[in-house]
């Protein structure tokens, strides 16, 4: 590998050099190679001379599609809600068991013995 170039050591001749390189299409590491610096020191002073790739067309042409159409659904479908059916046992079922606080404090109590 060359010599590293700090920011300090780029002259007039790499900046033009780094500029017709870049504006070519060369890539970031291939202009550091030819300079004898890091890739990141090339990135660094394109930022700095604001120097930026143009918007590259798409390789490749897709096809666009149109939005597929809605089906018309069935009468079935469209027809109005339908009630809902209610079992009687609906409204006998149990209500949760009430229980005591006494009753509250021993499953709890033994809850603690399980666990530990």
């Amino acid at each position: 590998m060359g010599a590293i170039i700090s920011p300090r050591g780029w002259d007039a001749k790499d900046i033009g050099l780094l500029t017709r390189l870049w504006s070519a299409g060369h890539s970031a590491a291939q202009i550091a190679r030819r300079l004898g610096c890091s890739r990141n020191a090339v990135c660094g002073m394109l930022t700095r001379r604001g120097l930026k790739r143009g918007h590259k067309l798409p390789t490749a042409t897709p096809k666009i599609r149109p939005t597929p159409k809605l089906r018309a659904t069935s009468s079935a479908a469209c027809a109005g809600p339908v009630a809902k059916k209610v079992s009687r046992n609906a409204a006998e079922r149990q209500q949760p068991k009430q229980f005591s606080k006494q009753q509250l404090y021993e499953i709890l109590a033994e809850a603690v013995e399980n666990t530990g």
